[in-house]
């Protein structure tokens, strides 16, 4: 049995050395080009964390394994990957060009005391999986491209006291870039993303259908991503743009009809239907009824008689 072993990064001078790339001209933020890296047969044998923040634009051959999705980087995609998160790099001998494009790595401690130390979290790209990358078209690539070269340009010039708040602003620009066109990515990759919806339409009906929900529970949106083949948070960005509600408001959509159903054609007592819906306290489907409702469930019950 094949041992897995995982490379745990924790410095940019580190992972500078790993791929044979001169030592960062900053120890907390650099920019590095994909044709420059040195191949090493080690890189490939094993999975990867780093303890800063990635931001690439990759073209090749060579592909990228984030979980258990892989994807190929021929076409040339943007992805974004957060401290901790594991990857694995893995090489096709002798197919297509060396690897083009670049790679922005920034470390937590130079966001340090700076409003984007906290805001950087809310971008849930970071916790996209590879094969949810963004697709640049090449309007979007130039935009991106000229804010990395202004980053490469500032933290190479004389650093001064105005640096770091140029060089965050200008990381803000590129992130609120990337929401947009993720953003935008939802809305023309039609076919691929109401598909996800469909589906999404099909497993709720079908979980809230069924005769054993006592014993199933409530379905997290954990459970519903793992069963579309898609991230949490993707999937949640992508609801809110074609629909306005996020999973866990999808979810609870589905929940309210099938308990105003139930309330309407059965003589069960909310506490029965509480129990029959996957809850474990009556009080919190009452709770949730009337949040979404604004009546009770016996209220709602009543307006039928």
């Amino acid at each position: 049995m094949t041992i897995k072993q995982l490379y745990r990064v924790k410095t940019i001078t580190e992972f500078h050395r790993l791929r044979g790339l001169p030592k960062p001209a900053h120890p907390l933020i650099s920019v590095v080009d994909f044709g420059d890296f040195k191949p090493s047969a080690d890189i490939h044998s094993m999975s990867w964390s780093c303890d800063f923040y990635s931001v690439s634009l990759k073209r090749g051959s060579t592909h990228i394994k984030y979980g258990q999705q892989s994807y190929d980087f021929d076409e040339g995609v943007m992805f974004f990957l957060a401290p901790g998160q594991v990857f694995k790099i893995e090489a096709e001998q002798g197919l297509g060009s060396k690897p083009s494009g670049w790679m922005l790595l920034v470390h937590p401690d130079f966001l340090w005391n700076t409003p984007l130390a906290k805001n950087i979290k809310r971008y849930e790209y970071f916790g996209y999986s590879v094969n949810e990358a963004l697709f640049l078209s090449e309007k979007e690539e130039a935009t991106i491209t000229g804010i990395i070269q202004n980053i490469q340009q500032e933290y190479h010039a004389n650093i001064d006291k105005f640096s770091q708040d140029i060089i965050i602003a200008q990381i803000e620009l590129l992130l609120t870039y990337a929401e947009r066109f993720y953003q935008r990515q939802f809305i023309t990759r039609k076919i691929a993303n109401h598909a996800i919806l469909n589906r999404l339409e099909e497993l709720l009906a079908e979980h809230f259908n069924s005769e054993d929900l006592v014993n199933r529970g409530l379905p997290s949106v954990q459970s519903i991503a793992e069963a579309l083949n898609v991230s949490p948070n993707y999937l949640s960005g992508l609801l809110k743009v074609l629909t306005g509600q996020s999973t866990q408001g999808h979810i609870h959509e589905k929940l309210i009809e099938k308990a105003k159903e139930k309330l309407s054609t059965t003589d069960s007592s909310v506490t029965e239907i509480a129990y029959e819906l996957g809850f474990e306290h009556p009080q919190s489907f009452s709770k949730l009824f009337k949040t979404k409702t604004n009546l009770s469930p016996s209220e709602f019950r009543h307006s039928f008689n």
